[in-house]
């Protein structure tokens, strides 16, 4: 169940439950002022119904797997609301053909047809939660939406499900990402680290990661049902 707030675009139930509290906190009303100012002058990704695509997709009941990322895609039509995934039909990012291959190596998947796309809802509907640190930017401007609040909102999403959740998989790749470690009780949840799947960074330590068959192997230990990575 989707309920529609005031000061947001759709957002599940659950999520709502779950976050009840920030909504009406000042950084989050001043937020949603700075949004409204920002798209009077600029072009502002990804589009209003899609910036809560994550919480919608992945339900706070449903949530067995966090991937990390910074923040969404500033090209036209790229930004779909989850992390590192792009919208139908859009050619794949370097970031996300590097995750791609890096899966083939580690799952043995092989493509079909003509490969695979880019939208990754078919992991978010299964439990992956792929949450940006920042959910909105700028037509062609990367992180250009940086401390404006949602990186306090995020944060506060990270703390709630390492307190109130038990056996999730983080998977932090790049100092970004696991620059929200601390957030995170270890004692709980399982971290896997690597580095960013950027061509800058993908061969110093993200690809042979092996992230995907590690989720699914602790997952499986704990009596869950595997993620389908294809």
């Amino acid at each position: 169940m989707e309920v529609r707030l005031s000061i947001s675009p759709v957002i599940h139930s659950t999520w709502l439950e779950a976050l009840k509290d920030e909504f009406d906190k000042p950084y989050f009303l001043q937020l949603k002022q700075y949004l409204i100012e920002e798209r009077k002058g600029h072009i502002v990704y990804p589009p209003g119904k899609l910036i809560f695509s994550a919480f919608n997709h992945t339900p706070f009941s449903r949530v067995e797997v966090v991937i990390l990322g910074q923040d969404p895609y500033h090209g036209a039509g790229q930004a779909n609301g989850l992390c590192f995934s792009v919208s139908d039909g859009v050619p794949l990012p370097p970031s996300l053909a590097n995750i791609f291959k890096e899966i083939k190596e580690d799952m043995g998947y092989t493509y079909e047809g003509k490969g695979w796309q880019g939208n990754l809802e078919r992991w978010a509907d299964q439990g992956v939660l792929l949450l940006n640190a920042i959910l909105t930017v700028r037509a062609g401007e990367p992180g250009s939406h940086r401390n404006c609040g949602w990186e306090t909102f995020t944060d506060s999403v990270i703390r709630h499900l390492s307190k109130e959740k038990e056996g999730l998989v983080f998977l932090l790749w790049g100092k970004y990402a696991q620059a929200k470690e601390p957030l995170i009780d270890a004692s709980r949840h399982q971290i896997l680290k690597a580095a960013h799947p950027s061509p800058f960074s993908a061969y110093n330590g993200f690809f042979g990661c092996k992230h995907f068959s590690k989720t699914n192997e602790i997952l499986k230990a704990q009596g869950k049902k595997e993620i389908d990575w294809r």
